[in-house]
């Protein structure tokens, strides 16, 4: 279970100091450190995990998780929330922050693929792509604005579809939601969301889905007054989601490598 001071919420990040991401940071003790991390959605379960590999070979740093949509999380950053490192679920997301001169270079560390998620039984009989657009259907999609609205839009508009959702979601996370909870006949989402939902939804693959795969890259945020074993600190995160154990990790809950 995600330990209540790992996941950060947003209010409370807007409202903190900067100086309190990394506060205390020295790589000899690395004692009472926090590293705030801004993760897509999506990489909730694999950065938990990679998270507390992370911790555990550095004793005293804390991983602060702030998990939300990816167009979200750029909002947080543009808008001054203190972080130290970004992983989206696109490219587009982490390009704006880029040209905004507020990450670093990044690295694309995993892709991930759309896969339409029905209850248990699947009761609506959801067989292929066509089929959300059966009238009746209780479709819940992603927002065009964050990375699985915008695969959604690319794949839908290539197979030459109109959909009529119910709702559309801020992230992948709320869509998932709406399936489990049964306000939703389908919901379009990642396979490695069906995958970490277990046997609360079934997963229907669809061909049209390679149309639009998804690119994950991550990167530090840029902060003034970063000492350089702060900056070391931080960039032993980034390594740590790009190195073979963290690459192991990401795969073993679906995501495909680069």
């Amino acid at each position: 279970m995600t330990p209540p001071r790992r996941v950060a919420a947003r209010a409370a990040l807007l409202a903190a100091s900067a100086a309190v991401t990394l506060a205390g940071c020295s790589t000899a003790a690395e004692a009472d450190t926090t590293l705030t991390v801004f993760a897509a959605a999506s990489l909730a379960q694999a950065f938990e995990q990679i998270a507390d590999d992370f911790e555990a070979d550095h004793p005293g740093v804390d991983v602060l998780l702030n998990l939300a949509g990816s167009s979200s999380l750029a909002a947080q950053i543009q808008q001054g929330a203190p972080a130290d490192v970004i992983a989206s679920a696109d490219t587009a997301t982490m390009d704006r922050l880029v040209t905004d001169g507020l990450v670093g270079v990044p690295q694309v560390f995993a892709t991930n693929t759309l896969q339409i998620a029905v209850p248990p039984g699947n009761p609506a009989d959801v067989a292929a792509l066509t089929d959300l657009a059966a009238p009746g259907l209780r479709l819940v999609v992603c927002a065009p604005e964050v990375p699985c609205g915008a695969a959604t839009t690319a794949v839908v508009g290539d197979a030459g579809l109109t959909l009529h959702p119910v709702s559309e979601e801020p992230s992948v996370t709320d869509v998932l939601g709406k399936v489990t909870s049964g306000e939703a006949d389908a919901g379009l989402v990642y396979v490695t969301d069906v995958a970490r939902a277990g046997d609360q939804v079934e997963g229907v693959a669809f061909p049209e889905a390679d149309g639009a795969v998804n690119a994950y890259p991550i990167a530090t945020v840029e902060r003034t007054g970063r000492t350089a074993d702060e900056t070391e600190l931080t960039e032993a995160f980034v390594d740590a989601v790009l190195s073979s154990e963290g690459r192991s990790t990401l795969a073993d809950l679906g995501f495909a490598a680069p």
